[in-house]
């Protein structure tokens, strides 16, 4: 009797892969724009997500040194890089702008770093929602999260949210948003000074 080419083995590692690919969810094929930023219309329809790479990242390409610290916002794959002074590296899934002209690219800093955001929608906001409320106060119904860093560019910052699913996402009005945890995190690390690059 002939030998089989397939063994048990390799049976069990074919099944094995099979289960593993049925697990992992499908990506969301379109983006319908409905959504907006900090206060966030209907987000539960088709979305795409992150499908960019998310790796990491040397700073050296960037930035000349790490005085202050230094934060990479990648567009793109929708990641925020935070190298400390110490050179110790953090990496970061974020939420980052809905389209291209609310897209601000290039050099800036943190200039405040605020314990207990609250929100105020920028002129452009309430005139595309002029639903929205003139003032949020800090607290779970803010759409800035628990902390926020300002930046040197008017009404811009990197900040948490309370909305988990923005984060992957196009989804804001040009502020990078974090996960509670994230910005709390960072908030510690990061100082008035830190230098931010968005690319």
């Amino acid at each position: 009797m002939a030998k089989s080419p397939y063994s048990r083995r390799a049976f069990l590692a074919g099944s094995a892969a099979l289960a593993s690919a049925a697990a992992t969810p499908a990506l969301a094929q379109s983006y319908n724009g409905a959504g907006t930023v900090e206060m966030e219309n209907d987000i539960s329809k088709v979305i795409r997500h992150n499908i960019s790479s998310f790796r990491t990242l040397d700073w050296q390409p960037y930035f000349s040194n790490l005085d202050k610290g230094a934060v990479l916002v990648d567009i793109s794959s929708r990641a925020l890089h935070f190298w400390e002074q110490n050179g110790r590296y953090h990496l970061y899934p974020s939420s980052v702008p809905l389209t291209d002209d609310l897209t601000r690219k290039g050099r800036t800093q943190v200039v405040l770093k605020d314990p207990h955001p609250d929100w105020r929608p920028t002129p452009s906001m309430k005139e595309r929602n002029p639903e929205w409320p003139d003032y949020v106060p800090p607290g779970p119904d803010n759409p800035l999260g628990t902390r926020a860093l300002h930046l040197s560019w008017t009404y811009y910052r990197i900040h948490g949210t309370h909305d988990t699913r923005k984060i992957g996402r196009r989804s804001s009005n040009g502020c990078i948003g974090l996960y509670n945890e994230h910005i709390e995190a960072l908030y510690e690390m990061a100082q008035v000074g830190t230098q931010v690059l968005l690319i």
